[in-house]
């Protein structure tokens, strides 16, 4: 069974209509979504699945599953209504490119540092790093060069270069072609403004700490 992404073919799309394809009690698949399911350190979407809120989202292979509630009433075929929360999503698409663009902008800088961890939420994003030492003196000039990207409001492309086993990536001017499976906005200019942070998380550990402003 695989789901059809249509959050990748519009991730700007916030309504659906779609086919339940199998429901194991609470949890239901459908054929096509425009749900983006916990992935890649990018939160779930919010929202409902036939008129019932959806309270969690997994993906299982190419599959999606979408948990209700104990007391829902759909069944296999029915025709069901999808819509998300897009002030949610968009945040979130924003977010997660602002991270993409700093986490290439430090690959760039400082070959060989490594990426321990990653979380994109509705308030802030995140990049864990090993790191000897304190990483704030870096963030000022990090934040400098990702901001005039973003203000040059470049084209994202973003396309699969694996259609069988859906893998995708994300291109823009002066980048290689980066792996991601995210929802990404259109061009650079709509994430706006960012501002850095920095977080230990322990010895060795830095964490970088993402925010629009």
């Amino acid at each position: 069974m695989m789901t059809h992404k249509a959050f990748w073919d519009d991730p700007y799309r916030t309504e659906l209509t779609t086919t339940v394809t199998a429901v194991d009690g609470n949890r239901v698949s459908v054929a096509s979504s425009i749900f983006f399911a916990n992935s890649g350190g990018q939160e779930s979407d919010h929202g409902t699945l036939g008129g019932y809120a959806v309270t969690a989202a997994q993906k299982t292979g190419k599959d999606l599953l979408y948990t209700l509630a104990d007391n829902h009433q759909l069944q296999e075929g029915d025709v069901v209504e999808m819509k998300i929360d897009w002030a949610r999503r968009y945040r979130l698409m924003r977010l997660h490119f602002a991270a993409e663009l700093i986490l290439e902008l430090f690959y760039q800088a400082y070959p060989g540092v490594e990426k321990i961890g990653a979380h994109i939420a509705e308030d802030k994003a995140r990049i864990d790093f090993l790191w000897p030492e304190n990483i704030a003196p870096l963030l000022p000039d990090l934040a400098g060069k990702a901001n005039a990207i973003i203000a040059a409001d470049l084209p994202i492309i973003c396309a699969f270069d694996d259609l069988k086993d859906e893998r995708r990536y994300w291109e823009i001017a002066g980048f290689s072609r980066v792996p991601c499976g995210g929802t990404h906005v259109r061009r650079t200019g709509e994430i706006g403004e960012i501002r850095l942070r920095r977080n230990n998380i322990g010895r060795g550990k830095e964490r970088v700490e993402i925010f629009l402003i």
